[in-house]
């Protein structure tokens, strides 16, 4: 180090470290002074620290206080003999015995030093150390004054010094370390070295001390070595040393295992103390997934100190990441004035555009996650002038910037999938050492050979993430009109020019050269949703992504260095960034509450209502979050808990969950427009806020409106101003000018503020959970079909479900599908059921082709599920309502059209419908990964994620030829929807406001699609079609069909130049398709129900599939 130079005022290297902790003194206040039990007469301090936003309690004994003198001392006169030594050898050279290499330690030149005006430090004097050291003798009420006046004035001496606040010693004793102050991980609660057995054998630096008594008193087990834990509110982290900030291992809270009411094992608690044989070890266990990790202290008291602080970190409100949350989700609901926003995009094209601008737009850190990533993929068309948009581009450029980017990638299965991981996670590690990937699950050692990763998620900064139907992979970029051709080639290049009907393509490497005879094969275009998210939302997005990261990584490279485990970043319930007031910031720093124990035991989550609207009053809805808590159980206390220690989790904390709905409706208006950034909190806003725990840390930072669309490229919609505040009697009755403007239907959403729940389907396979597995997307899906008051509106890859009863397939989607129907038509009201699928199985083959198996099998299990046999929802409904049925519910698919390029022909193809949402009553909307089957919702196959968006800012509208107040993110999706998908001008979206009355669902809805269907039918007689029942018809249609044309894809999709009029008709022009196709007005037809309803087709003994698990289809 010797020649380093060093600025003017900065504290000698042999005292400050390089990056110190504090950069400004802290303040300490002594609480209280007390006398110990016994003979040993010491006194014991209370101390309040505070830095910045961060606050702690330490208790200390005077012989810590003299410990630690001493250790300052001992460093000071060691800092001296180097100085010493320095001038000896200064001397032997003026002597010209020459330089002495052993005795240069570091230090600095002398014309330096003599710059440095702190480098002759001032020293503590002994005289301030000894009354806080001295014996506790005399009258308890004259020692604690002249002990806390003595402590405070002895406290102050190094508080205001750097140099010394700063040292290795001074920062133990204030049980700091480099996490301590992130306010990305949260408000500081315990810290303080342990000892550890799991982990490899770490080296220490002798300048930073080595194991000490630790390593003495476990002299017969060296395996046990001394490590720095820090305790924050989602996880413990563990350093080798305090002034480490990359972890040596991490323990991230997770949802634990329902109680059982027949065993202490199935006590909710994160930690608990061991018996051990040797009285003089102590530790305790803390087990959180699939782990258990074993942890030493010195002393008893120190053990029971970190039980009842990991227990109460992982268990109290607001997260509680410890025990579910409503629908059983790790995520509790968000959007309660936390910030909390989102948005909403129509197909690839602007999903892409958005990602694109985010990951632009990067400073820090970027996740991905995926079921399939192509870096080849171009964010931005046409792609010959968006070459720096190519994802593979993107990345390498803000890689280069010092952006650390992480990539997780499920490991496909090579004989049955194409998507080539290998290949992509070569190709993103060869671009910049800062990009760091994962494939997973390693299949031989995990034994998962059947299920998948199915997220799709892009996090960027902890900001802003993007999540829900569309991967960053070929053939997903597409636009509302959903062209099905490209000659020549401008948009979609090489194998994005995708149909997965008629090929998969063998090879990616070859990323631009075309799998598809563009002038002869349509594209199979694309339609998705996806959302982006703000705030807390995407806080839990990525805690999701980093626990599954974690997991992946001590699965398949735990000894690799280059690839680190990830922190989860915190946030608190508290407006902060919404307010940008200096003021309220200090007001709740002052104002924290003493911890409230926490007493009760955990209630089901599903007794916590949902937010939707009613057409009663508010009050009921109060009234039914009163009773949600009334139902618990008490946990049995445990043994090696004490009666301080023990943490009792249920009905408290729902109870803390349901108070804060109830506050937050309280004042809370559905009806006002965005809440600008700088808007200062009500009376009853404030009154929430004092009463949201742990609210001394405040760590996200004021983002104003313009540079939070300029960091994140998102389209913001202009915000209006409040017009007035709205009371609870006024909760429906408001004019029509009161509420917010009809937002353009269009391709991007406005970003809204609104209530958010991030919900997922894992399992320990796949995310190492503490539970066998979470399904709360499964919960949500019937949830809020059974609140549902009007309308159930789905688009969704798969539709495979059981009623109850069914042993075979597990999800009860349908089973509520069902019973709400009945509910309704047993109450006389009207109730509307849209399921929107795509046509056909988006995998290659024809129906009728010997190696479509697969493609056979899941049109089995969806008719299954739909009309056909006693578990099909259709033919149960029949039953019960007769032709009513289809009153109620009805299924569609999209189709488009177009000639494949000037001179050629006229070819369709179904638009593959792969968005995976429903939206409820035009104010609840569930959007992400998840299809509706049981791979995706039982939790224990495939991993998705998904979230629950319910709007607190109301449009007017109309439901069932009544005045609506619809949700402003749910409204405006449903309508840009069904205007793309009917073909609607922005002048006409008026017509289908109102979703369930005959004149938008008969007259304009269905109408629509039956006639684009015989349109189809006339001009192209493509697949699926119900007048194909069998596979012999089929045979006959697909041979007439080859005799005509000299080609035609694998489902009948091309159209004939000309067509001669039958008898009946003399009306030429109907034949002629190009003038056919012009009666087409948007994508919308029917779902073939009667397509093949009288084969069986399910996979035969000499089909290789017949020998595969059915599950892998449903």
């Amino acid at each position: 180090m010797q020649g380093l130079p060093t600025t003017a005022g900065s504290p000698p290297r042999m005292l400050l470290e390089e990056d110190p902790i504090f950069k400004e003194p802290p303040v300490a206040t002594v609480v209280s002074v007390t006398r110990s039990e016994g003979t040993s007469f010491q006194l014991i301090y209370t101390i309040d620290f505070e830095y910045r936003q961060f606050k702690w309690r330490l208790v200390k004994k005077a012989t810590q206080v003299f410990s630690l003198h001493s250790a300052i001392k001992i460093r000071a006169l060691v800092e001296d003999l180097h100085e010493k030594q320095e001038q000896a050898r200064e001397w032997f050279q003026n002597l010209g015995i020459g330089d002495h290499a052993g005795i240069n330690l570091h230090v600095q030149e002398d014309d330096e030093q003599d710059e440095n005006p702190t480098a002759n430090r001032k020293d503590i004097p002994s005289s301030a150390a000894l009354p806080v050291m001295r014996p506790a003798l005399g009258r308890l009420p004259t020692i604690t004054y002249r002990a806390q006046t003595a402590m405070q004035d002895y406290i102050k001496h190094f508080l205001d010094d750097l140099d010394i606040v700063n040292t290795r010693e001074v920062c133990r004793f204030l049980e700091v370390s480099k996490l301590s102050f992130a306010p990305e991980y949260g408000p500081k609660l315990h810290e303080g070295y342990v000892m550890v057995q799991h982990l490899p054998i770490i080296s220490k630096d002798e300048s930073t001390g080595c194991l000490g008594c630790f390593r003495s008193c476990c002299c017969c087990n060296p395996t046990w070595q001394k490590v720095w834990a820090v305790l924050k509110p989602g996880f413990l982290a563990i350093l080798g040393d305090p002034f480490d900030a990359k972890p040596l291992d991490i323990i991230v809270f997770d949802v634990l295992p329902p109680l059982d009411r027949g065993a202490t094992e199935g006590l909710i608690a994160l930690a608990r103390l061991n018996k051990e044989r040797n009285p003089l070890r102590f530790s305790f266990t803390v087990t959180c997934g699939t782990r258990t990790v074993r942890i030493r202290t010195q002393r008893a008291g120190r053990a029971k100190d970190w039980v009842a602080s990991i227990n109460d970190a992982g268990l109290r409100p607001p997260e509680g990441w410890c025990h579910p949350h409503r629908f059983g989700s790790f995520a509790p609901p968000r959007g309660f004035s936390d910030g909390s926003e989102a948005q909403w995009f129509i197909d690839g094209k602007a999903a892409f555009e958005a990602i694109a601008g985010a990951i632009e737009n990067a400073r820090s850190e970027i996740f991905i996650a995926g079921w399939w990533l192509c870096p080849d993929l171009y964010l931005r068309r046409p792609y010959g002038s968006n070459e720096a948009s190519r994802l593979d581009h993107l990345l390498e450029a803000k890689a280069k910037m010092g952006v650390q980017i992480f990539i997780l990638l499920y490991k496909e299965v090579a004989l049955a999938l194409k998507i080539n991981s290998n290949y992509s996670k070569q190709r993103l590690l060869g671009l910049h050492e800062n990009i760091k990937v994962l494939r997973f699950p390693d299949h031989f050692s995990s034994g998962v050979y059947l299920w998948s990763h199915h997220e799709k998620l892009v996090i960027v900064d902890h900001h802003i993430c993007f999540l829900g139907g569309l991967d960053l992979c070929f053939g997903r970029y597409d636009t509302p009109d959903h062209r099905v051709s490209d000659h020549p080639s401008t948009i979609w290049p090489g194998k994005d020019y995708y149909n997965p009907r008629e090929s998969e393509p063998n090879s990616w490497e070859d990323t631009m050269k075309d799998e598809l005879d563009r002038r002869k094969i349509p594209r199979m275009p694309w339609h998705d949703v996806h959302c982006a998210l703000w705030g807390p939302p995407c806080r839990d997005v990525a805690r999701h992504f980093v626990q599954r990261w974690n997991y992946a990584k001590r699965s398949k490279a735990p000894n690799e260095h280059a690839i680190p485990l990830l922190l989860p970043q915190h946030h608190m319930v508290i407006p902060h960034y919404l307010t940008g007031r200096e003021s309220l910031e200090n007001k709740l720093q002052e104002q924290q509450p003493a911890q409230e124990e926490m007493t009760s035991a955990r209630s089901s989550y599903s007794d916590i209502p949902l937010l939707l609207p009613k057409e009663t009053e508010q009050d009921e809805v109060i009234q039914d979050i009163d009773n949600a808590g009334n139902e618990s159980t008490e946990i049995a206390r445990h043994p090696s808990i004490s009666s301080s220690e023990i943490v009792h989790v249920a009905r408290h904390a729902s109870s803390e969950l349901v108070r804060g709905i109830q506050r937050a409706l309280i004042g809370l208006s559905p009806l006002r427009s965005p809440v600008h950034s700088n808007s200062v909190p009500n009376d009853e806003e404030r009154a929430l806020l004092s009463d949201v725990p742990m609210q001394a840390f405040v760590g996200d930072p004021v983002v104003d409106d313009e540079s939070r669309s300029k960091s994140t490229g998102s389209v913001r919609p202009k915000r209006h101003a409040r017009t007035r505040k709205v009371s609870r009697s006024e909760w429906w009755d408001v004019d029509e000018h009161e509420l917010g403007g009809f937002d353009a239907v269009g391709e991007v959403g406005p970003q809204t503020s609104c209530r958010c729940q991030v919900i997922r389907s894992v399992g320990q396979w796949s995310a190492g959970t503490s539970q066998a597995e979470e399904r709360s997307i499964h919960e949500a899906y019937c949830s809020l079909i059974d609140k549902a008051e009007y309308f159930v509106y789905i688009e969704n890859q798969f539709f495979i479900s059981g009623l109850e009863g069914d042993d075979t397939i597990h999800n009860r989607v349908l089973q509520a599908l069902y019973s709400r129907i009945m509910r309704a038509y047993k109450e006389g009201r009207c109730f509307r059921v849209i399921v929107l699928l795509p046509l056909l199985p988006g995998f290659q083959g024809g129906v009728d082709d010997g190696g479509a198996a697969s493609v056979r099998a899941i049109m089995h299990w969806q008719y299954r599920t739909i009309c056909r046999g006693k578990n099909s929802l259709l033919e149960r409904l029949s039953c019960e309502l007769g032709e009513q049925a289809h009153d109620y519910i009805s299924f569609y698919g999209l189709r488009s059209h177009g000639k494949l390029h000037e001179s050629g022909p006229l070819a369709t193809s179904q638009i593959y419908v792969h968005s995976k949402i429903m939206i409820v009553d035009d104010w609840a909307v569930l959007i992400g990964s998840a299809n509706i089957n049981d791979r995706s919702l039982l939790g224990s196959r495939d991993s998705e994620l998904a979230v629950v968006l319910e709007d607190n800012q109301f449009i007017r509208s109309r439901m069932n030829g009544k005045v609506w107040n619809a949700g402003r993110f749910a409204h405006s999706l449903r309508v840009s929807l069904w205007a793309e998908h009917l073909g609607l001008r922005t002048t006409e979206v008026d017509a289908i406001r109102d979703p369930v009355c005959d004149t938008t669902y008969k007259d304009l809805w269905m109408s629509r699609a039956k006639t684009n269907s015989r349109i189809y039918k006339d001009v192209f007689g493509s697949i699926p079609d119900d007048a194909i029942p069998s596979r012999i018809i089929l045979r006959q249609a697909i041979s007439l069909r080859k005799d005509k044309f000299s080609h035609n894809t694998i489902d009948l999709g091309i159209a004939p130049a000309s067509n001669k009029p039958n008898e009946a008709t003399t009306d030429d022009r109907a034949f002629d398709p190009d003038h056919c196709t012009d009666g087409i007005i948007g994508h919308l037809v029917f779902f073939a129900l009667g397509f093949m309803a009288e084969e069986d087709l399910r996979p035969v003994f000499k089909e290789s599939e017949y020998y595969a698990s059915a599950q892998i289809f449903h």
